[in-house]
């Protein structure tokens, strides 16, 4: 499986890019290709999530990997196929989508295309207390990280272990005092910090 792609915006379409790495050009459907305008023929690394199908091979992209794990949140629930979890990516307010998530308001669930009544009531059954605060958290939690990059892949290591922004900021707190050490050994710390709760 692929994580993510370097190379060169070659083209942009209505639904998709085209990013070329070592002579090949890979299409990749974007929720919104255009954001991508002021960076054609130029270096780009996009997020990746491969879906096979037997008619097709598809290649989903993200800016970042907040974005492509929101997105595999979403494509996880019955109901939201890769499609209709790339159009719900396209409105960038994903913190206005996981507040509805969080406050089941499906009223504004439902103005995403291809999600109606009983598909936004799965979204907050399946992701309700588990979003967090996804692809906002390079922006929130990232910045008060940045002067520790030790640091900051420890905390990201506890999300993708599964624990909570609410943990992992108690974490955090903890460890930001602590002389500098390796992202194992600030890891390794989190978890007993965790085991003690």
């Amino acid at each position: 499986m692929y994580e993510y792609i370097i190379g060169k915006l070659t083209e942009i379409h209505p639904a998709y890019i085209v990013l070329e790495n070592n002579g090949i050009g890979y299409q990749i459907s974007a929720g919104n290709p255009y954001q991508y305008s002021s960076q054609v023929n130029q270096q780009v690394k996009i997020f990746v999530h491969q879906v096979i199908r037997e008619d097709a091979h598809t290649l989903y992209g993200f800016n970042t990997l907040e974005e492509k794990n929101l997105f595999l949140r979403l494509i996880s629930v019955s109901g939201i196929g890769p499609k209709s979890g790339l159009a719900i990516m396209a409105n960038e307010d994903h913190e206005g989508l996981i507040a509805a998530i969080e406050s089941s308001n499906i009223n504004f669930l439902t103005k995403f295309p291809g999600v109606g009544k009983k598909t936004a009531q799965q979204l907050i059954l399946d992701l309700q207390g588990k979003l967090g605060e996804a692809p906002a958290t390079k922006q929130n939690t990232g910045q008060s990280f940045l002067e520790n990059p030790a640091l900051e892949e420890a905390m990201e290591a506890l999300q993708a272990l599964g624990y909570t922004e609410k943990e992992v900021k108690k974490s955090y707190k903890s460890l930001k005092e602590e002389e500098a050490m390796t992202t194992d050994e600030y890891l390794r710390k989190a978890l007993k910090i965790m085991m003690k709760k």
